[in-house]
């Protein structure tokens, strides 16, 4: 938890749950939601950014793009230091088909998500990380994700 939580009002919370529902909405019609003006808007909508309470970004679908197979994979490490860690972590979120890596506590230590068009592919991105780093994985678990029924929405 950051040290200062950011401290949202109604508004900014509304403001929130507009732009998860609709994240092309202008500021007009936010504003017109909400009961402000839009250069009222716009300045708390800055704010937010500024205190890194939300991004700007586009959702892309990888199956759109060809990529049919989306993986989690659960990996826990053994006899690792800290600069070890962090070069795996950099090599995972550099890999061109990595979509996102988490680092948790529990029974793994990381959770990477690959994107691959095919079983073949998928097979040497599995097989090129594990060679690389194999001194350091000590489990690894995959799952291939069929489809997914929510995506960073919450309820403010």
């Amino acid at each position: 938890m950051p040290e200062n939580p950011v401290s949202l009002d109604d508004k900014d919370k509304k403001i929130l749950e507009i732009l998860q529902k609709d994240g092309r909405a202008t500021l007009k019609e936010i504003g017109k939601e909400v009961s402000l003006s839009i250069d009222s808007v716009h300045k708390r909508l800055k704010k937010l950014l500024e205190n890194k309470v939300m991004r700007i970004g586009a959702f892309i679908d990888p199956k759109a793009l060809g990529y049919e197979l989306v993986a989690s994979v659960s990996i826990k490490l053994h006899n690792v230091s800290e600069e070890q860690y962090n070069s795996f972590i950099q090599y995972l979120a550099h890999h061109r088909n990595t979509i996102e890596v988490i680092s948790t506590l529990g029974k793994h230590d990381i959770v990477c998500v690959f994107i691959a068009k095919t079983t073949d592919e998928l097979e040497k991105i599995y097989r090129s990380v594990r060679h690389e780093f194999k001194a350091m994985i000590a489990d690894w678990e995959s799952v291939i994700n069929l489809k997914v029924h929510k995506f960073e929405e919450y309820s403010l």
